[in-house]
């Protein structure tokens, strides 16, 4: 339910605080309607004249601040932040003063990706109930700030954000901004009953790598010659006649050229102090699955080490998609789902599993509600700890039975067919390597795998398709993920 304090204190807070011009200079994280992470110490910074000394107040404590305009005109500090809370003001004072009214102390999470996380309410293609939702949409504990598409050849300190800087959530504000991170927010809000800011910086159709910094994808081979290419220019301009002297294509404001995103886009972010990341991208990888278990770890560690802590990683396994096979075969798209569930092997991160929820035709799901409450079904339970059901089924093991595969899953309580039908989608193979439709038995926490045309089995795929005809869920009805048993290459 929605905590009517926050519709209350909210209006106080901005008849109480007013905002006034200043010198010092601060990024767009910084704004009216902002939220701080609850109990830590929030990095805030700036610009100002050299010399000078910024005070800081905090009206929640009283609290005084100070810090010192380096040479170069940056300054920066740290305040501490109370359990949850607000409005509050915040003043900023280098001689002239400006003051951050109806700041709200809660959990910041940072919502990045391409389409599926960048796709709003409105929907391209129109996301379920869109006209209800949006129209409910009326939250002061929801805080929203939305960066703007904007790449660079280096890292960049300003974010471009919409309207300069946080926002309310309400039925307008909300029109624009991604569903995937607006459903999570208002589970998170409702089941934590503390204000909640997500930051929204994502952008449709991009790869993985244009979000990973310069100094990370130096660590990979495959990228390493493209990120040196991409700093022998000065700047875009250079860029632009260089290629065009050269005779290739001005890719200067593509947003798939390597760690362009990351630079105008994620950088400028740190470090702003959030509780974690909600993620939801890949589709633009496909091709390159195998690739995308050292590059998909490698972002997430590299955005760790920026931040200077393992914040929680959330991540959104791709959905069904393309049409459907009648036998099985080998999938692109199998192959990303396999490389995301690998890395769950990362310290303090979870996936999302929304096979059950895609589109024959449309690549981007409409039921952005069901992907939004599966991610805050992770949060919920693995970083503000309830004891609820946060994964479906997940394959943990094997073996060889005779002429029977028997599998072991994690997450296993109450496996069921989510139709009542007996279990679809898989399949069986022996020494031949060739699949064959399965039946599939529920055993307990297991599923034993057979097929009468296979004789000596040897390996068991489930869901193993671009689009997978699959039923398998736990108690709590959330969908098994697809899983091979075999490392067998095309």
């Amino acid at each position: 339910m929605r905590n009517i304090f926050f519709s209350l204190t909210v209006m106080a807070g901005m008849v109480i605080c007013t905002s006034l011009c200043a010198k010092v200079k601060m990024p767009a994280m910084f704004s009216d309607n902002m939220v701080l992470q609850r109990e830590t110490s929030a990095p805030m910074w700036g610009t100002s004249d050299k010399g000078k000394t910024v005070k800081v107040k905090t009206s929640w404590d009283g609290r005084i601040y100070r810090a010192s305009v380096q040479p170069d005109g940056r300054w920066s500090l740290s305040v501490e932040t109370p359990k949850a809370g607000g409005p509050y003001c915040i003043t900023v004072d280098d001689g002239d003063r400006t003051v951050f009214s109806n700041v709200m102390i809660g959990e910041v999470w940072l919502c990045s990706g391409q389409s599926n996380m960048e796709m709003p309410l409105n929907g391209w293609s129109w996301i379920y109930d869109y006209e209800k939702e949006i129209a409910a949409a009326d939250y002061p504990g929801i805080r929203l700030l939305q960066a703007e598409h904007v790449t660079a050849l280096v890292p960049q300190d300003e974010i471009a954000a919409r309207n300069g800087g946080w926002e309310t959530c309400t039925p307008e504000s909300i029109e624009k901004f991604s569903a995937t991170a607006y459903f999570f927010g208002r589970d998170i809000l409702e089941s934590c009953d503390v204000p909640v800011g997500l930051i929204h910086s994502s952008w449709g159709g991009t790869n993985i790598e244009s979000w990973i910094s310069a100094e990370a994808l130096c660590r990979m081979e495959d990228f390493r010659d493209r990120v040196e290419w991409i700093s022998s220019f000065s700047s875009k301009e250079d860029m632009r006649q260089r290629m065009e002297a050269d005779g290739t294509a001005d890719r200067s404001n593509d947003a798939n050229l390597e760690t362009t995103l990351y630079n105008a886009m994620i950088h400028p972010i740190v470090p702003y102090a959030i509780r974690g990341v909600i993620w939801y991208q890949g589709e633009n990888n496909a091709s390159r699955a195998y690739q995308y278990r050292d590059l998909f770890p490698l972002l997430i560690n590299s955005w760790r080490q920026d931040w200077g802590y393992e914040f929680p990683f959330y991540f959104v396994q791709l959905a069904s998609y393309m049409e459907r096979k009648d036998t099985p075969s080998e999938s692109s798209w199998a192959e990303l789902r396999e490389a995301q569930a690998m890395t769950l092997a990362v310290e303090n991160t979870g996936m999302a599993v929304v096979i059950d929820k895609g589109d024959t035709y449309d690549i981007h799901p409409k039921d952005k509600a069901t992907v939004g409450r599966r991610l805050a079904l992770l949060a919920r339970a693995e970083t503000y700890g309830e004891e609820i059901m946060c994964s479906g089924p997940l394959f943990e093991s094997y073996s060889i039975e005779g002429t029977k595969i028997s599998v072991s899953f994690k997450y296993a309580e109450g496996l069921a067919s989510s139709d009542g039908k007996p279990l679809k989608g898989f399949a069986i193979a022996g020494p031949d390597k060739v699949f064959h439709w399965a039946d599939a038995v529920i055993d307990g926490c297991k599923v034993v795998v057979s097929s009468p045309d296979v004789k000596y089995p040897l390996a068991v795929r489930y869901a193993w398709a671009d689009n997978p005809e699959c039923n398998l869920v736990n108690a709590a009805g959330l969908p098994a993920s697809p899983f091979r048993t075999d490392g067998w290459t095309r």
